[in-house]
């Protein structure tokens, strides 16, 4: 099963309420407090320079590898990024997805991200691979940091569950990032 849809299941799945008849699973989750709003607010920043620089090695790797690991980033950052914004509505959950625009991308990030994203955009070639993987690899050790830290606090089921699926692509991100990494020097 492709990990994006098992992600996105699993992520429904958790945010789903427990059948009434089902009393061993039907227990109320705490409302989303200042650590909940913390983490996505932290996972939103550092993400959204994930995405945008992604977005960019779609178009501008030279490394097919990279590339690949690009696209799969665009997809996933997405989807959380969705995921997070539809938590923080009280609106009806929906099933299709909708991420964020170019502006919003560009919102969430502050000076130094700018600055990150602008440098990246000025190389080429496999100094834009290396420079792509670097940042990349920098970024999801700070998104572990971050769901590390949330896990530890957090008292909302749903958003808990969402921390704990995450965390796990993270890590797998940073190995693939340090396979990476080691091609391209």
């Amino acid at each position: 099963m492709n990990r994006r849809t098992l992600l996105t299941s699993a992520a429904f799945a958790a945010a789903v309420p427990a059948f009434p008849s089902m009393p061993a699973f039907a227990q109320t989750a705490a409302a989303p407090g200042d650590a909940e709003k913390k983490h996505a607010d932290e996972t939103k920043k550092v993400g959204s320079l994930s995405l945008a620089a992604s977005r960019v090695a779609v178009e501008k790797a030279s490394g097919p590898m990279i590339k690949e690991f690009a696209k799969w980033e665009v997809a996933e950052q997405e989807t959380i990024a969705d995921i997070l914004k539809s938590m923080e509505t009280d609106g009806k959950a929906e099933g299709a997805l909708k991420p964020p625009t170019e502006s919003e991308v560009e919102a969430m990030l502050d000076a130094d991200g700018k600055s990150s994203l602008d440098k990246l955009k000025a190389t080429a070639g496999k100094d834009f691979d290396k420079a792509y993987v670097t940042a990349q690899l920098d970024g999801h050790k700070k998104l572990l940091t971050i769901q590390e830290d949330y896990l530890k606090v957090g008292q909302n089921r749903e958003h808990l569950s969402v921390t704990k699926l995450a965390r796990g692509q993270v890590k797998e991100h940073i190995d693939h990032l340090d396979m990476l990494k080691s091609k391209v020097g």
